[in-house]
């Protein structure tokens, strides 16, 4: 297999932290996305190589196998336990120490050594099976779009995969669909696809969890006097109590008006509004009577 360096497919550096990896990794793969590029094969390869690159170097311990083996990082459990065989009965061969970033060539004579000269073989003759590599995507949607389960069709290695999104998918959130990662070598098991969602919020609420918040304007006649308000949901409108004498900053709870709970059939989050009180502005000289009447009551 060819050595990629992924450090300089994300263009960062070989001691770049999480936090960089993970900038790097996204900026990335926004320019080259498959759908921001359609029948563009030089930015699909690119696409590929970024999330292969992101896959290895985003996962603490795959980074330490492949900063010690370099392109035979996914077979560094098999060498360790080589090794560790071979220093404990001997096996015929000359005991070396291996690490660091080696050449195509140290590996060739490392695997020799270990596999009688066939690489990918065990001693004993049996072909080692090793699952493919596991790829990483991200998927952009609404909040809008996850009020109830929907489905949709990846494209995956030029394969259409068909999934189904729960309602209530958090932002960030990742899904594992096994199987649909990269080919396994020598018979063994394909990798996983590993999907996280990025959610844009496209309504005025706020979300926590599956609860939303809503800060909502209340004009000063109807907060002192009461009355009803009608206000929007993402389910429909509904119509609002008020009662006399609200204050500025009180709090309404709307039962089961939030978000679909995540894989939770039928079970809703809450809305939660806020009254803001608007004092009138550019009040007539009637006003202005009428409210140094109510003030000389009021004293």
């Amino acid at each position: 297999m060819e050595y990629k360096d992924y450090y300089k497919i994300l263009g960062i550096k070989k001691d770049a932290t999480e936090k960089e990896i993970k900038k790097a990794y996204r900026k990335l793969a926004r320019k080259y996305h498959p759908d921001l590029n359609p029948n563009d094969k030089v930015s699909e390869d690119k696409f590929k190589e970024v999330n292969e690159a992101n896959e290895v170097l985003s996962n603490p311990e795959n980074r330490k196998k492949y900063d010690k083996y370099g392109k035979d990082w996914k077979h560094a459990d098999e060498i360790e336990k080589q090794r560790a065989q071979q220093q404990q009965y001997g096996g015929g061969h000359s005991q070396q120490q291996y690490s660091g970033n080696y050449s195509d060539e140290d590996f060739s004579d490392f695997f020799s050594s270990m596999f009688g000269g066939q690489r990918g073989y065990s001693g004993s003759g049996r072909t080692m099976k090793y699952k493919g590599p596991d790829y990483n995507a991200e998927l952009h949607l609404n909040l809008t779009d996850i009020l109830e389960n929907h489905k949709q069709t990846l494209t995956v290695d030029g394969k259409n995969i068909r999934l189904t999104i729960p309602a209530g998918v958090k932002n960030g959130q990742t899904i594992k669909i096994k199987g649909h990662g990269g080919k396994g070598a020598n018979g063994g098991p394909n990798g996983d696809l590993y999907i996280t969602f990025n959610i844009n919020n496209n309504t005025k609420f706020k979300r926590k969890d599956s609860n939303l918040y809503l800060d909502l304007d209340l004009d000063l006649y109807k907060s002192v006097l009461g009355g009803e308000i009608v206000i929007d949901t993402l389910n429909g409108k509904v119509k609002l109590k008020v009662i006399p004498e609200t204050q500025n900053g009180a709090k309404v709870k709307l039962k089961g008006k939030g978000l679909p709970l995540y894989k939770k059939k039928g079970q809703f989050g809450d809305l939660y509004v806020t009254y803001k009180i608007k004092t009138p502005t550019n009040l007539s000289a009637k006003e202005k009577e009428l409210f140094n009447e109510l003030a000389k009551l009021r004293a």
